[in-house]
């Protein structure tokens, strides 16, 4: 018996010793990690401490997307009478409802102009940490049961070494608890950037530019995610295809929006 009992001592005092240096290697990688890749304010991109991200001046400056927004994508609204920004007010989406972080203006557009071309990738634990605390409870009250974020053409991803909404999505993924699959849906075809066409344009542009990466979807409430959100036309396409597949409900949550009015 008492062999048993020193031997087991042995082991747990063992065991601790491991978990001492596990903690003292991570914190020494760290520590390397941060001398050579100091952070970074996300917002004006200055090297600033690790309590200070982003900097105090800075967090001051940007716009969440707080109410009203409109009830179904999340845009900003002028005034609490309307229920419906101008653009939902005139047609209907394939996904349920949409929410965003931050109001795309001001300083918030240099530091997502950085993060999706500059390689910023660290940004999006900030964008993560901010949406999780906006809504956490929503995704919970909607039974969301995977994350999964818009997808980048391959060749495109090959080129800019990520999908920054992918890596948005797995950021919030860590924050939220939920899982993320990024393969769910693939971009089997290369369009022109969004951003240069108009409403009429956006949806052929996107025609048949999303498949499934199997027949059947096994989720039945998904949480698209996606870096900026514009007149919604690349989150319905997205969902169209979901919904084809046999999810039930779709909502979202992207980084940046525009306003609705």
């Amino acid at each position: 018996m008492t062999g048993g009992r020193a031997g087991n001592a042995m082991q747990a005092d063992f065991a601790t010793g491991k978990e001492k240096t596990g903690r003292g290697l991570r914190w020494v990688a760290e520590t390397i990690v941060g001398l050579i890749y100091p952070p970074r304010c996300p917002i004006c991109d200055r090297v600033t401490a690790p309590e200070c991200v982003p900097c105090r001046k800075c967090a001051e400056t940007v716009q969440l997307a707080a109410e009203p927004v409109c009830k179904r994508c999340g845009k900003p609204l002028d005034g609490e009478r309307a229920e419906f920004c101008l653009d939902c007010g005139k047609r209907r989406h394939a996904y349920c409802q949409g929410k965003a972080v931050f109001v795309y203006q001001g300083n918030i557009r240099q530091s997502m102009y950085r993060f999706k071309y500059a390689n910023r990738r660290e940004y999006a634990a900030y964008y993560a940490r901010e949406a999780a605390a906006l809504y956490q409870d929503w995704v919970f009250k909607n039974q969301i049961e995977v994350i999964v974020p818009v997808p980048m053409y391959r060749w495109k991803k090959r080129r800019r070494g990520y999908n920054q909404a992918e890596t948005f999505a797995r950021a919030l993924g860590r924050e939220l608890g939920l899982p993320v699959d990024a393969g769910l849906v693939r971009r089997v075809r290369n369009t022109v950037p969004q951003k240069e066409l108009n409403g009429g344009q956006r949806a052929a542009n996107l025609k048949n530019a999303f498949q499934l990466a199997a027949d059947i979807v096994k989720y039945k409430k998904i949480l698209l995610v996606d870096d900026i959100y514009t007149t919604g036309t690349t989150i319905d396409t997205v969902s169209e295809v979901l919904l084809k597949g046999g999810a039930e409900r779709i909502y979202y949550i992207c980084v940046s929006i525009g306003a609705g009015f």
